[in-house]
């Protein structure tokens, strides 16, 4: 296999998917990773159960400077043909909320499955493979199409080039930005990258309140830009994670602040009013301890009633207790930033759309050379939206190369 029809660099889910769709049509197809084992970010995903793909996928699911681009793929591989694999294994499998498809027993489940599909197409795979460079053929040589390639195993040649190495997320599974460098070795624009599906943190005096209520999860609309998601938000030692605040990071920008409504099924104003004319001699900090844990409820009276904490409903000014309910109706947040790729899900932007195909993938300056999966700037909400965006987009380029 020196000299193979198709290279795939990076053996995660794009790459594999890519292989064995190419192998099925009679490709040669080598995998290339640098890693010890192929897989690894699939194996740690959905909490080692794999949220493999959302019932309900749509182009809104996805952020893109184009936002048609990844219209061709998904929809040539959609849903319910990646469900219809996973039950041709045998995997037994659960929906969840909003649509998440999530393995009953393991992430392992999946990673087999692409193996053997790989194993059966005959695709080889090496690992610990590192990648020293990537040079197009040269017209006058022997052979004057296609890609040779230096590594740590020796040289490699081939017809088709697949870049599938993912994104910057997660550098402890090995990420790297080895894919990004290929495309502007060969003249393509990038995108500035920054890190997705990432939790929050803060410098002031959320820091504290988050530390204090750590582990603590709220049902919540929370939104940035006109976007908002209602979802879990977890408080957690460093800041604001869970859903919700996953979500919203990747339409969240350095220095802007996030609304949070910690009443999304209230009207906020209505039910503190209503609270003062049937609860008078009660305690504001006791009646919202009805809809929020008594520690989030301290919380906010620290912060936005310290002067009527021990005032009965009766005695609070009607404007006091209307501002208190625009707290809770839309609570300003402003995170000091993110978690970063450290555990950031995903890396937002990437490998411009706009040189590449949207029906094979392929690069429309570099013939043969073609980018799957993350590194390219197509990123799903979580739920399982990014594993449909690399089955769909491996398999469009695995029908070409």
């Amino acid at each position: 296999m020196k000299k193979p029809d198709v290279i795939i660099i990076g053996g995660g889910a794009a790459g594999l998917f890519c292989a064995f769709t190419a192998a099925q049509r009679g490709q040669s197809v080598l995998v290339l990773d640098s890693s010890n084992k192929v897989g690894k970010k699939i194996l740690m995903s959905g909490g080692g159960r794999c949220n493999f793909t959302n019932l309900d996928i749509t182009p809104e699911n996805y952020l893109c400077n184009n936002p048609h681009f990844c219209i061709s793929a998904l929809n040539r591989y959609n849903q319910w043909q990646f469900i219809e694999l996973v039950e041709s294994h045998g995997i037994a499998y659960h929906e969840r909320k909003h649509g998440e498809l999530f393995c009953d027993e393991s992430a392992k489940d999946i990673l087999a499955m692409l193996l053997e599909e790989c194993q059966q197409a005959g695709v080889v795979i090496k690992t610990k493979c590192e990648i020293k460079s990537v040079k197009a053929a040269d017209p006058a040589s022997e052979a004057p199409s296609g890609y040779s390639l230096q590594t740590s195993t020796g040289p490699y040649h081939c017809k088709s080039l697949v870049i599938a190495t993912g994104g910057l997320s997660i550098p402890t599974m090995g990420a790297s930005g080895f894919g990004y460098e290929i495309a502007e070795q060969f003249g393509l624009s990038l995108l500035p990258r920054t890190a997705g599906l990432v939790p929050f943190t803060f410098s002031d005096g959320i820091k504290q309140i988050s530390e204090t209520l750590s582990g603590l999860a709220v049902d919540v609309e929370m939104s940035v830009n006109g976007i908002s998601f209602r979802e879990n938000m977890l408080f957690t030692h460093r800041g604001i994670s869970g859903p919700a605040a996953l979500q919203l990071s990747s339409y969240w920008k350095p220095g802007q602040a996030i609304g949070v409504n910690l009443l999304p099924d209230e009207n906020a104003a209505e039910l503190l009013l209503g609270y003062k004319k049937t609860s008078a001699k009660s305690l504001l900090r006791n009646l919202l301890s009805q809809h929020l844990s008594k520690g989030l409820v301290l919380a906010l009276q620290t912060l936005h009633w310290p002067k009527y904490a021990e005032t009965a409903m009766a005695e609070i000014p009607d404007a006091q207790l209307l501002a208190v309910a625009q707290q809770l109706a839309d609570w300003q947040l402003k995170p000091s930033g993110t978690e970063g790729y450290r555990t950031a899900e995903v890396t937002l932007c990437g490998v411009d759309t706009d040189q590449l195909s949207s029906k094979t993938m392929e690069c429309k300056t570099q013939p043969g050379l073609y980018f799957v999966g993350e590194v390219v700037d197509v990123t799903g909400h979580l739920g399982g939206y990014n594993f449909q965006w690399a089955w769909a987009s491996g398999y469009a380029a695995g029908q070409y190369v």
